[in-house]
């Protein structure tokens, strides 16, 4: 990459110094393919992006085959990633089945998937919110236990395809009852992109006026309106450190039509270069890990700083 193809650095005020990617790419992108990824290609996808920098690589999900075939080939991937470490790769699982699973092969960090909705609740874990919520206590009781990290997915904390604005409220108390199951962080997703900048504000506010600070807060969102950056600036400015992202552009939700990509890691790392804000992300070595697994997915990424980029000579 040339000097050119580089942004300009113009710090902001009011904005970290650091930020965390959290990568979601190999889980978040990869189980929403039609076809089935190979293996091997999962774990090459993997270590690239370890070695462009970024700190945490989700790499998949011990849920059961039947509801995610993408990603039943669990057991078999993790022990290709031996050689990293695995506090820097992040597991979903949705149950106590999925977490022994996870543990047996040595997972340092979990992730569960709860709802701010009932509709979504229904339609992604076939329970209530609550019913969800008594079914993950045991899971984050015994991941504590065995000092593993676990972080809270709190899916359609902005808006709900069938319900349409989820109420502040409704989000803030969900939130509250995952940190007090024993949730090390929460990410909030914006699932299916609605978020605007105000609202993403006054949502954090919330949060921190219930007792929740920013510092246990990560954010993920969609960019079906083409918002997840603005969004994701509101979240800095409030002190969020944390931000989920998908190299690529890779993923949606395939249990609600109307979501979209997730918000590429390219062009994340593209506007945090150029505030200013460490991330220890490798832009030249992530542009070519998306390039290569664009190929071997046999389509385009959506990313635009992706293609800006790999058209330079």
């Amino acid at each position: 990459m040339t000097a050119a193809g580089l942004p300009m650095e113009i710090r902001a005020e009011g904005l970290p110094t650091r930020v965390r990617i959290h990568e979601v790419g190999a889980r978040d992108g990869l189980q929403n393919e039609q076809t089935v990824v190979p293996t091997e290609v999962k774990a090459e996808f993997i270590h690239r992006l370890a070695d462009a920098g970024l700190p945490t690589v989700e790499a998949t999900s011990f849920v059961h085959p039947k509801w995610v075939p993408q990603l039943a080939d669990a057991e078999r991937l993790f022990p290709l990633l031996g050689d990293l470490d695995p506090h820097r790769l992040p597991v979903l699982v949705p149950n106590e089945r999925g977490l022994d699973r996870a543990l047996a092969l040595g997972a340092r960090r979990i992730a569960v998937f709860a709802s701010a909705t009932e509709s979504f609740a229904k339609a992604n874990l076939n329970r209530t919110v609550d019913e969800a919520l008594a079914m993950f206590a045991p899971v984050v009781a015994r991941a504590k236990d065995a000092k593993v990290h676990v972080r809270g997915y709190l899916s359609m904390c902005f808006g709900d395809p069938w319900e349409g604005p989820v109420p502040l409220a409704q989000t803030v108390r969900v939130c509250r009852e995952l940190l007090e199951l024993g949730c090390d962080e929460l990410s909030l997703g914006d699932t299916i992109g609605v978020a605007t900048p105000g609202h993403v504000q006054h949502l954090l506010a919330s949060l921190n006026e219930a007792g929740v600070p920013s510092s246990r807060l990560g954010v993920h969102f969609h960019d079906t309106y083409g918002q997840a950056l603005a969004n994701t600036l509101a979240a800095l400015q409030h002190g969020v450190t944390t931000v989920d992202a998908s190299a690529g552009g890779l993923g949606g939700c395939p249990y609600a039509k109307s979501a979209t990509g997730n918000l590429a890691t390219e062009d994340l790392v593209w506007m945090l270069h150029g505030l200013g804000i460490e991330t220890g992300v490798d832009l030249d070595r992530l542009v070519a890990t998306s390039v290569w697994m664009a190929e071997a997915l046999g389509r385009p990424s959506p990313s635009r700083t992706l293609r800006a980029l790999s058209h330079k000579e």
